[in-house]
């Protein structure tokens, strides 16, 4: 299996406490508050190196990483069964987000962390004009999509079908949708959110059962897709608790 280098205390110390398959842990020389961090790294069966700030500097690419890197074990994708099967787990409705073509790293991150800090089930992306779990996704998912299913499937259009037909109500996030608050966001639910350019694609856009928006007050007519999709999963998160 291919593997792949994360990097971030958080990411790492998640994806040891989430038992991924990570073979080196690279810590920086006179790096200080990591003691446990190493400790948790040694147990679970990691060789422990320590390297230089230059080192640490090459295998994250430039990016910040706090003195620690980690070289796992390529993430290995859900399936849809999967995120069904952990909707059940938890007894409640399915609750799923769909990343349409987001292609910033960072993005789907944040996405994936607040998916998981809002209880969500699962994330689907599709396997083209998408980006997958990266390193920097790790990262930027401060360790979430260590813990979150992300399925990456061939077709967005047949894999929102395939929700549809288990009883799932899709919503797509879109400027000129309903407003969100008056949509009845209860239930088994996916929430569609689009690529951080062009938005929802076609095709999923005519997929969703409904498209909703956010009330814009500013002169900018637009949020990042990590915010919206933010706003939008707790406003479902506020329904299912109501």
């Amino acid at each position: 299996m291919q593997e792949q280098i994360i990097y971030g205390r958080n990411a790492v110390t998640e994806a040891l406490k989430a038992g991924k398959a990570v073979d080196t842990v690279y810590v920086q020389r006179g790096a200080g508050g990591i003691g446990k961090l190493i400790a948790l790294a040694k147990e679970s069966g990691a060789v422990v190196k320590d390297v230089s700030a230059d080192k640490l500097d090459e295998l994250s690419g430039g990016e910040k990483h706090g003195g620690v890197a980690a070289l796992m074990s390529a993430a290995e994708y859900a399936d849809i069964d999967d995120i069904f099967a952990e909707a059940e787990r938890k007894g409640k409705p399915p609750f799923i987000i769909i990343a349409d073509e987001i292609q910033d790293p960072h993005n789907l991150g944040a996405i994936i962390r607040t998916a998981e800090a809002a209880g969500a089930d699962g994330v689907i992306i599709p396997k083209r004009r998408s980006v997958g779990l990266t390193a920097t996704v790790f990262k930027t998912s401060a360790g979430a999509a260590s813990y979150v299913k992300v399925a990456r499937v061939p077709n967005l259009v047949d894999a929102i079908k395939q929700l549809k037909d288990r009883g799932v109500w899709v919503y797509g996030a879109d400027m000129d949708g309903e407003p969100f608050r008056e949509a009845d966001m209860s239930g088994s639910i996916a929430l569609v959110i689009g690529s951080e350019g062009s938005g929802l694609g076609r095709l999923v856009r005519e997929s969703c059962d409904k498209i909703v928006s956010i009330d814009m007050y500013g002169k900018i007519n637009s949020l990042n897709a990590s915010v919206s999709a933010a706003i939008l999963m707790y406003e479902i998160v506020r329904v299912r608790n109501r």
